[in-house]
């Protein structure tokens, strides 16, 4: 899997730190070549892509990063925490992320 200096962009900001959209846009900016604007433009449509993949109920995988995978989840019966109540939840399709062997292994060192 190529860095692009993204892995760089996580040590340098300190331990905690969020990679953004900006984040990815300013790495597309100087390692590719693309103009700020252009650059954005990428990175929103790649997300745009993906999630609207992810909304037409299909998984989106991505080689060497992981895989996000829709999952439909039937009804039951949930309780109130406070009252003890029975409350019915409805059935609902979840989204959940799996990371690739590679990114595991990555992330564990």
């Amino acid at each position: 899997m190529a860095d692009l200096g993204i892995a760089r962009l996580g040590k340098a900001a300190g331990v905690g730190a969020t990679l953004t959209r900006a984040d990815l846009a300013d790495v597309a900016h100087r390692k590719l070549g693309l103009s700020r604007a252009e650059s954005a433009g990428v990175v929103e449509r790649v997300l745009h892509h993906m999630c609207a993949t992810l909304a037409h109920g299909k998984n989106v995988k991505i080689s060497g990063f992981g895989s996000f995978i829709l999952r439909e989840k039937g009804e039951r019966v949930g309780r109130n925490p406070k009252t003890g109540v029975e409350v019915p939840i409805a059935p609902r399709r979840v989204m959940t992320f799996r990371a690739s062997q590679i990114m595991r292994d990555r992330i564990a060192k």
